[in-house]
């Protein structure tokens, strides 16, 4: 068998792990990392925020000229201490009354348009490659009638920057390590969870044709696997009794054809080993004849259940009056019961749709069997009964020797004999009971016996 192309399932599921472990690990990096992000902004929003107000307060504390000549001196005294904090003030007419050294801030911060409501914080690089972070607003100085300048704010977040790249790159080689380590461990917990399934692998690999009673223990198994092991045992069990059933029936046709076979050879070189006359040969060729037919009946009847056990009988169906079916084959046995002094009666009603040959065969094989096995001066009662839950029912009651419950499971087998006194007599092939359940099932039934107290009855189950 090529197996080349196919992918194992310990290699799918180590896959799965790794990326699942992968997705989750990235997923919780993202929400880290965010959070991080979200927190570092919280921060400088809330410097920059104090630092508007204050600018804010101080423009409105501005009376006259010589007030905004002394502003830039107080603005500068309130940024000491703040690294990397810059400001800028830009009056209505465009000129700067402030700004810390090399304030470098976008045109869209110092935008005249710019309102209160919009002051959110904008993130640029500057020439020199510095990240910054900064907000602007509108504040109104204490000049009557002056327009507001503008006053922006911003604070260098290179550390953030450096710390989050740091962070990111640590995210990344802990998601690879950790999908290599949790592959691993996974290729280890499948391998190991698979044990039990290489254990089945090896016990079923020891199983053959003459060990086919070997059994899989299903109490050392994973209770998701109990259910395949009950299977694969039940499969076995199907297949022993297959095997069995093959064997004894290899050895029953070898028994039953010998006997004919050895008594035609007999016959024709006793006839042969000397001269007879015309009359002398005719009686052993009809001897043979006899023979013959014999042979041809149990061919046929074993063609007929190998065709059944195929599924290649199907039924001619029609409507059946199931009385008056089993009426006409009690007529046709009457003369031979009475001339064993057995009583036939037939009573009952019930509509059946099925093939009219095979279904008077298999009351036939019934009532022939009973008639071999009952007693001078007994009765046969053949009965049919309309259960009323879709099926009807034909049985044949006999009195005789009470069956063991050991051998009724197996009286429907093929050549199968309970012991010397059931055995047929030289007109069955032993094939009748079983053609009859064949003939059965082909039409959706079943045949069932059952044997105590000295009454044997058999039931044939017909669906309505």
């Amino acid at each position: 068998m090529r197996l080349s192309g196919r992918k194992s399932m310990t290699f799918r599921l180590t896959m799965l792990f790794a990326l699942s472990s992968t997705v989750v690990l990235l997923f919780l990096g993202y929400l880290i990392a965010g959070s991080l992000e979200r927190h570092f902004e919280e921060q400088d929003m809330e410097v920059l925020t104090g630092k508007l107000k204050l600018v804010q307060h101080a423009l409105e504390k501005v009376r006259s000229t010589g007030d905004l000549n002394v502003l830039p001196q107080q603005l500068d005294d309130s940024l000491v201490g703040h690294h990397g904090l810059e400001l800028v003030v830009v009056a209505p007419q465009g000129q700067i009354l402030f700004a810390t050294s090399g304030a470098q801030f976008p045109p869209s911060l110092l935008d005249n348009q710019v309102r209160v409501d919009s002051a959110r914080p904008t993130v640029w690089t500057t020439k020199d490659n510095h990240p910054l972070r900064g907000i602007s607003a509108l504040a109104r100085t204490g000049i009557k009638n002056a327009q507001p300048a503008i006053v922006a704010v911003a604070t260098d977040i290179s550390h953030h920057e450096h710390f989050m790249s740091s962070f990111r790159m640590t995210l990344w080689s802990f998601v690879v390590l950790a999908a290599l380590l949790t592959g691993f461990l996974g290729w280890l917990a499948v391998r190991r969870g698979l044990a039990p399934l290489q254990a089945i692998r090896r016990e079923a690999a020891g199983i053959t044709a003459h060990r086919l009673d070997s059994r899989l223990s299903a109490d050392t198994v994973p209770v998701e696997l109990a259910t395949l092991v009950e299977a694969w045992n039940e499969m076995l069990a199907r297949l022993e009794d297959s095997f069995r059933r093959l064997s004894d029936f290899s050895s029953d046709i070898a028994h039953e054809l010998r006997t004919p076979v050895t008594n035609l050879l007999t016959q024709t070189q006793v006839t042969l080993s000397k001269a007879r006359t015309s009359a002398e040969y005719c009686d052993v060729l009809a001897s043979n004849a006899e023979e013959f037919e014999h042979l041809a009946r149990m061919i046929a009847d074993m063609l007929l259940l190998a065709k059944a056990d195929n599924d290649l009988v199907i039924p001619h169906r029609e409507p059946l009056d199931l009385v008056e079916e089993a009426k006409g084959v009690v007529d046709f046995y009457e003369a031979l019961a009475e001339e064993r002094s057995i009583v036939l009666t037939c009573s009952g009603s019930g509509l059946v749709s099925g093939d009219r040959l095979m279904v008077r065969r298999a009351i036939s094989n019934l009532l022939s069997n009973a008639l071999r096995h009952t007693p001078a001066g007994g009765r046969i009662v053949v009965h049919v009964d309309d259960t009323g839950d879709s099926a009807v029912k034909l049985s044949v009651e006999n009195p005789g020797d009470t069956i063991a419950r050991e051998h009724l499971p197996r009286l429907f087998d093929r050549f199968y004999r309970v012991d010397s006194s059931r055995q047929r007599l030289s007109d069955g092939a032993g094939l009748g009971l079983a053609i009859t359940r064949s003939m059965l099932r082909a039409h959706g039934g079943d045949a069932v016996i059952r044997s105590e107290c000295g009454m044997t009855v058999c039931e044939l189950h017909f669906p309505a």
